[in-house]
């Protein structure tokens, strides 16, 4: 039986075009200069403009895809408001060339806000030295990396700016667009306070990066909260969808729009209940995040999914070590090994 699938399979938007996913609802696409290559955006119609949700990396390609879109799909027609997810590059990077373009309100919960412009100016503990070397006591060799990686600022590459000013969502507000009610509901364990946004009218969830429908949501333990479980912080709150329809059209920021809400949310509750019981056996003799890689990864990780794959490992040893199921030890030089 096919628990997930997919009403627009044979279609995606092709750049600077967009298909239309529900009355309204208008699905556009961005490019990413990473393995995962788009993010996904939507458009909604809003009486005589539009709103924005979510503004892709904040660079030059992105910009000129919103012209095209601002000509073609938008019609020339005002965009009233510009609603982001959450604070990552590929979801707040241009939030703050639209909001110079368009003059619009500026929508965000007060978590990522604050996270984003801790992450663009170094404070707060986003700074790349404290990664690293929170890294460093989990057991990788951190040697590999060139000095420049140590010290850039990768984050204001892609948010070369945010704005100075916003709109707080919270947890249940409902926002007006187009006539119908989009609630927020806030989520966490890939972001400190992401949004999501469900129209009952429409049946339809903007999910974000909270529920995908293939890949796995990547949940990650950071240097600026070294003793956090974001894992089960995430395991929890994905169950805020649960009261929504089974068959509520879940709008995803990667990958396709889909059906299949609930079951999806029991495949990655079960995918993580099988990684732990992988990793807990692999505890059988004391063991470093980077020496769990292995046991959670099969495939070969670059630079880049590197360090996501380091925050996952410390998240899963973490929910681990919070039920019980294994002890910390951490050896004269500060490195940190997990044992049963």
């Amino acid at each position: 039986m096919i628990v997930v699938d997919y009403p627009f399979a044979e279609a995606l938007p092709a750049p600077g075009e967009a298909i239309r996913v529900a009355e309204g609802v208008h699905w556009i696409r961005m490019p990413l200069p990473f393995a995962l290559d788009h993010i996904n955006l939507w458009l909604l119609e809003d009486g005589d403009g539009w709103t924005i949700v979510d503004t892709g990396l904040g660079v030059q390609a992105t910009w000129d895809l919103w012209e095209k879109q601002f000509a073609g799909t938008m019609g020339g027609r005002p965009v009233k408001n510009i609603v982001v997810t959450h604070y990552h590059p590929d979801h707040l990077g241009s939030a703050n060339w639209l909001v110079e373009k368009t003059c619009a309100p500026f929508w965000i919960t007060l978590g990522e806000y604050l996270s984003g412009h801790a992450a663009h100016d170094d404070t707060a503990g986003f700074d790349r030295g404290t990664g690293i070397e929170f890294f460093r006591v989990n057991g990788l060799d951190t040697s590999r990396f060139p000095e420049k990686m140590r010290t850039a600022n990768g984050y204001r590459r892609g948010v070369p700016s945010i704005p100075t000013s916003y709109r707080r969502m919270m947890h249940g507000d409902k926002l007006a667009i187009g006539g119908r009610e989009w609630e927020v509901i806030t989520v966490f364990g890939h972001a400190p306070e992401h949004a999501a946004l469900y129209c009952a009218s429409l049946n339809v969830l903007i999910s974000g990066d909270q529920v995908l429908p293939r890949i796995t949501t990547n949940v990650g333990v950071w240097g600026n909260q070294p003793e956090s479980n974001p894992l089960a912080l995430f395991l929890d709150s994905i169950g805020r969808f649960l009261p929504l329809p089974a068959d509520a059209r879940v709008l995803p920021s990667h990958d396709r729009v889909f059906h299949g809400l609930h079951e999806r949310i029991a495949q990655l509750r079960e995918h993580h209940a099988e990684r732990l019981e992988k990793l807990a056996a692999a505890c059988a003799t004391p063991i470093t995040a980077h020496e769990a890689l292995p046991v959670l990864f099969k495939r070969t990780l670059d630079d880049h999914q590197l360090m996501f794959a380091m925050g996952e490992a410390i998240a899963h040893l973490h929910y681990l070590e919070q039920r019980g199921e294994v002890r910390r030890q951490v050896q004269a030089d500060g490195i940190r090994r997990f044992v049963r």
